[in-house]
């Protein structure tokens, strides 16, 4: 695959509409032309401890983020007829079709391809994490959960074996 928007989520809390960054970079043509990185309002607006000790990020960090659908629109002519790639996709394409829903826009049905899965079909058995997989690939993601580089090590995966 040559072109594809590989997508990255991190949330405050257990709720799947509590995004608070995003990761994108874009993909055309087998290299990468874009990236985009924006903390968000989390919906609802507070931190669990266990998802901040994942990515770092505390309440202090978003309290002046813009909401989802402000960024979104800076996102959305970017990735317009690109399929979308997370390496978790059953979380990532959870999330943006919650947002999309507490926010009352329509969802355009995006098509979402999932390195994580593709990855037990190349490598069957062990450890299927970003970070490892990302390191077959090649890829050192040395800061692991942020929403960027995780979407980078996503595209440089997804470049691979997709």
């Amino acid at each position: 695959m040559q072109d594809f928007a590989a997508i990255d989520f991190e949330t405050a809390n257990n709720e799947r509409s509590s995004v608070c960054s995003v990761g994108v970079v874009i993909v055309r043509d087998g290299e990468i032309v874009d990236k985009f990185y924006s903390l968000i309002k989390p919906e609802p607006e507070y931190y669990n401890y266990w998802c901040s000790q994942v990515h770092g990020l505390c309440a202090d960090d978003t309290a002046n983020a813009p909401i989802f659908p402000e960024v979104w629109a800076q996102i959305e002519p970017n990735i317009a007829g690109l399929p979308l790639v997370a390496h978790n996709k059953a979380f990532d394409e959870s999330c943006l079709k919650t947002l999309f829903r507490v926010y009352q826009m329509a969802y355009p049905d995006y098509p979402f391809l999932c390195t994580c899965v593709a990855s037990r079909k190349v490598w069957p058995g062990g450890s299927h994490s970003l970070d490892v997989i990302a390191a077959r690939c090649g890829y050192d993601l040395t800061n692991h959960h942020h929403a960027l580089a995780d979407a980078e090590a996503c595209a440089a995966i997804a470049l691979q074996i997709l």
